[in-house]
């Protein structure tokens, strides 16, 4: 990964915690509630092919609800939406992939590896 890559930081379009996970579990059985990034990284638990692929990047990479972020996450959250992932840079956060990109890797973890990868290679 690129020196002044620090890690990445993914936000999911709910919110955390047992009520807010459960509030999304059921909108989305009902059809009123979509994350992509949930797709890619869970199934009814986190895939352990996510896992292996956060080793193989090499950085950090974190995973936020929406109720869990920061100042300056929910500034980028702001500004591009969520589903995203960022990128954390020595000068801040960068958007990595946006919301349509997120679904255009439709839930497959190694799609969304060569998504990253094509923008910060090893």
């Amino acid at each position: 990964m690129n020196q002044s890559v620090r890690g990445f930081v993914g936000v999911y379009r709910a919110d955390g915690g047992p009520i807010g996970e459960l509030r999304y579990v059921i909108g989305h059985m009902l059809g009123t509630a979509q994350c992509s990034l949930c797709d890619i990284t869970h199934t009814w638990r986190r895939k352990p092919e996510w896992d292996a692929m956060v080793a193989r990047l090499g950085v950090p990479f974190e995973l936020r609800h929406l109720n869990e972020m920061d100042a300056d996450l929910a500034a980028a959250v702001a500004e591009h939406g969520a589903p995203a992932v960022f990128t954390r840079t020595d000068a801040g956060l960068v958007l990595l992939l946006d919301a349509a990109e997120l679904d255009a890797v439709g839930g497959s973890v190694a799609d969304f590896e060569r998504a990253v990868r094509a923008t910060h290679p090893a």
